[in-house]
């Protein structure tokens, strides 16, 4: 069979065979009186086999390797496959986001699209300094976008490119800088954070909550709201904080028992006495720590934190509690207490 035979039922290029025969891939098995490479059919199935090999990845060498080799183990060569695709997928993906974040911006020109990737780029540097400064820059991005002279709106880095950055940032004055960014944004940055509250990492939950809490619009509230249930603690932690500062008093169990579990007792306890500036919801907060203060498996330190919290609670029925409690089997409560009677009597 000739060459271009060969080519026609391979789908392999005659070009493409001399060069196999060349590496030695493939030899023909001889020459036609005219000097035409002649191959049988034995041939024609290595050069599937060659095809087939090239299409999982394998160079020409490998491929030789695999073919001739009689000790030729493929694991590893296939191991080293896998990670190679990998790395290869994952820097397709990542264009592909970038690429789906540049047109999200809908950029007018390629100077635009240029001074949308240079941010994008910047937010993920290894300087925080470049990070920030892409930070601020977005908002400046933003704000042209609002109030274009011309009327045609600059383009923002998109709001999903902000998230996963303040969701990946370890840098303190990084993230403050990312949050005021989305801040800025309205409430489409809200339930792209709240994805993060699923993340299987703690440190990026501990972002998504804390950055929910730095936004002021109703969504990020009841995003908040709902976070009072979640199995993170400190996830639970965060949203009660930020929720006690909105005078929000579903957030007044967690808090609770914030301090009885000394775990941010003293933060918790200035979001009881700001909840508790309400009237409203004076009683329910007095209600929940005397409830606490009278539990058997309230420990004599707990008791004397949710004494110390009761005492920030204004009104009569938080005075008829400390006025019982000055009379406590706990001394320390006891005093406490009355302490703090004794200053609201003055007062």
């Amino acid at each position: 069979m000739l060459i271009g035979e060969v080519a026609r039922r391979s789908g392999v290029s005659a070009r493409m065979l001399r060069h196999y025969e060349s590496l030695g891939l493939v030899r023909p098995t001889g020459r036609s009186g005219s000097g035409y490479r002649e191959y049988s059919e034995e041939n024609i199935r290595r050069v599937f086999h060659i095809e087939s090999l090239r299409a999982l990845g394998l160079s020409l060498r490998d491929v030789g390797r695999a073919l001739d080799d009689p000790d030729f183990a493929p694991t590893e060569l296939v191991d080293d496959l896998v990670r190679r695709t990998r790395e290869r997928i994952a820097a397709e993906t990542e264009l592909l986001t970038r690429l789906r974040r540049i047109g999200a911006a809908e950029p007018a020109g390629w100077e635009e699209v240029l001074r949308i990737t240079a941010l994008l780029q910047a937010l993920g540097s290894q300087s925080p300094g470049a990070r920030q400064s892409a930070a601020l820059a977005s908002v400046s991005s933003r704000r042209s976008a609002s109030s274009s002279a011309d009327g045609v709106p600059a383009p923002a880095v998109p709001v999903e490119a902000l998230v996963e950055a303040v969701l990946a940032e370890p840098d303190p004055v990084v993230a403050g800088a990312l949050h005021w960014a989305l801040a800025q944004t309205g409430e489409a940055a809200a339930p792209l954070l709240a994805e993060g509250l699923d993340s299987p990492r703690a440190t990026v939950r501990n972002r998504a909550v804390r950055s929910l809490a730095e936004l002021p619009d109703a969504g990020a509230t009841a995003l908040l709201r709902d976070a009072l249930g979640h199995p993170d603690r400190v996830v639970r932690a965060y949203a009660a904080l930020a929720l006690g500062t909105r005078g929000a008093p579903e957030a007044v169990p967690t808090l609770v028992d914030m301090v009885v579990e000394e775990r941010n007792d003293a933060d918790a306890a200035d979001a009881l006495s700001t909840l508790a500036a309400d009237p409203a919801h004076a009683p329910r907060i007095t209600t929940e720590l005397t409830t606490r203060l009278t539990r058997p498996t309230t420990t004599p330190t707990a008791r004397q934190r949710l004494t110390q919290a009761l005492a920030d609670i204004p009104g009569p029925a938080a005075t008829r509690a400390l006025t019982e409690l000055s009379r406590d089997e706990d001394r320390t409560v006891a005093a406490t207490a009355a302490y703090v009677l004794r200053l609201r009597e003055g007062r």
